[in-house]
């Protein structure tokens, strides 16, 4: 049998990533391109739809080049995103009406305090998983249709069309013919019942979003398309695999069974466990979330998410100037045995899982005269770690159940101090796998799975692979005294 290869698009915060690989789950080629962040106020985010969708032809098409195969070669698509940006678009033209509003974004947030001021949360996080907050796409939504001249009458007409990043692509890549969403991205809106995996005609109501711009829901194993006139790929070619990049690398560390996690460190640090065939509950506001729906039957997740991780380290290179590439803060940081005090609480975009504190800002704590950048640069790395500490208690104590192993995965996982903090400020072992781009991978497990390349989800764990383990070596005293810490700096957000 010939060689089959599958398209995996990444599409993420700072750029796309697609990569090719074939069934045997090698790496054929890898191509990234960066594209602009747009900061119009204090707390607003935003991207170009038209620099994410050039990026998206861009790396398809070096990708393909770089594998130096034919695109009649490929015959999978699969395509993971940055979950909750919006877009909204002109269905007749493909145009988008506005630029698109990243998850980071907080401008919603007197929206938001209005309906938790209103008594909505409780429902809204009973019939969707999520809480009240900015981040998710709902709030997002409306403030387009209410500041774009006419865009509110125009979607009622139906002459317009939403979508988080994935149906927007979906629809450039089949010359837009196809306006769907998977299960895993349409639960983050605000807007579906978790339970029925639909929209609900009560939260649209909530939110005041016109039924008329939603995408119609799918599984994310399925022929979802086909491509059409895009360079790279044959025209025909199936678009048989789609999540949010969180589920997806789930998918991706094949934690199939109920009680396995993974944390992806990438821009934000995101923590999801399997949840199993129910709808999970979290006494601290911990989010459930659509996992993946397979087969017509839905797998659900616990979801704890910290806002900033990746950023927090592009933020010290960029803002700061401490170094002129993220990969140095690991040397730098290395120069010191401990932080010497110094806290760094990393809440740049306000504060997620499980405080949920929007107007939280940024603080560095406990500075001295001693204070050097490496110090600063390690209290970082510690930060990123003890985020995921108050998220994994949070679930134990959900879910009863203490994590033995935690996968990680994303491009701060390459930090060999960070995972080695991860695992002694968690207390628990960790594992890297040999694939750390597992939101690609599991898009395109879950597009080889529908197109016949995967036999099955058992044929698809034996051949994951283990990179490196991290297990915890901190002695308790220094443990506690970082927690100690920790606790004293959130105190004064």
């Amino acid at each position: 049998m010939s060689t089959q290869y599958i398209c995996a698009i990444d599409q993420g915060t700072t750029g796309t990533t697609v990569i090719i690989l074939d069934q045997d789950l090698n790496v054929c080629a890898r191509v990234n391109q960066e594209f602009a962040q747009i900061f119009p106020k204090p707390g607003w985010v935003e991207h170009d739809p038209e620099a994410i969708w050039k990026s998206t032809l861009d790396t398809i098409l070096a990708a393909q080049k770089q594998a130096n195969i034919d695109p009649s070669q490929i015959k999978a698509v699969g395509i993971t995103n940055q979950r909750e940006t919006t877009v909204v678009w002109d269905r007749k033209t493909g145009a988008p009406v506005h630029n698109a509003i990243v998850w980071q974004d907080r401008r919603t947030r007197g929206q938001i305090q209005q309906l938790v001021d209103e008594g909505l949360e409780a429902l809204v996080q009973s019939r969707t998983g999520l809480v009240l907050d900015p981040y998710f796409s709902g709030t997002k939504i409306a403030w387009i249709l209410d500041h774009v001249p006419g865009a509110r009458q125009r979607a009622q007409r139906g002459e317009l069309a939403f979508g988080t990043i994935d149906s927007f692509l979906l629809w450039r890549l089949t010359g837009g013919e196809v306006h769907k969403s998977d299960i895993s991205n349409a639960s983050r809106t605000l807007l579906m019942d978790l339970h029925k995996g639909e929209w609900d005609e009560q939260l649209l109501s909530i939110f005041e979003v016109p039924e008329e711009v939603l995408p119609t829901i799918c599984g994310n194993s399925e022929i979802l398309g086909e491509v059409r006139d895009i360079p790279g790929l044959k025209d025909g070619t199936p678009i048989c695999g789609m999540a949010g990049d969180q589920q997806a690398a789930l998918f991706g560390q094949t934690c199939f069974n109920k009680g396995e996690a993974k944390c992806t460190f990438g821009t934000g640090a995101f923590l999801l466990m399997n949840a199993g065939y129910e709808v999970p509950t979290s006494d601290f506001r911990m989010l459930g979330t659509a996992a993946w729906k397979l087969d017509g039957k839905i797998t659900y997740a616990l979801e704890g998410s910290a806002f900033i991780a990746g950023a927090l380290v592009q933020w010290l290179r960029d803002g700061l100037e401490f170094f002129s590439s993220a990969a140095e803060i690991e040397d730098l940081a290395s120069q010191v045995e401990s932080s010497d005090g110094v806290v760094l609480i990393p809440s740049l975009a306000g504060l997620g899982a499980p405080h949920w504190n929007a107007d939280a800002r940024g603080i560095i704590w406990g500075l001295t005269r001693g204070t050097k950048r490496a110090h600063i640069a390690r209290a970082a790395l510690e930060a990123i770690a003890l985020q995921n500490v108050d998220i994994l208690k949070a679930m134990e104590s959900d879910t009863g159940a203490p994590l033995q192993v935690l996968k990680v995965d994303g491009g701060a996982s390459a930090n060999n101090l960070l995972m080695q903090l991860q695992s002694d400020l968690l207390n628990r072992k960790i594992v890297r796998p040999h694939m750390t781009d597992t939101t690609a991978l599991g898009s395109a497990l879950l597009a080889g799975l529908s197109a016949g390349i995967f036999e099955d989800l058992d044929a698809i764990k034996e051949n994951w692979q283990a990179d490196a383990t991290f297990n915890p070596s901190m002695n308790e005293e220094q443990r506690q005294q970082l927690l100690k810490g920790w606790k004293q700096g959130l105190a004064r957000v």
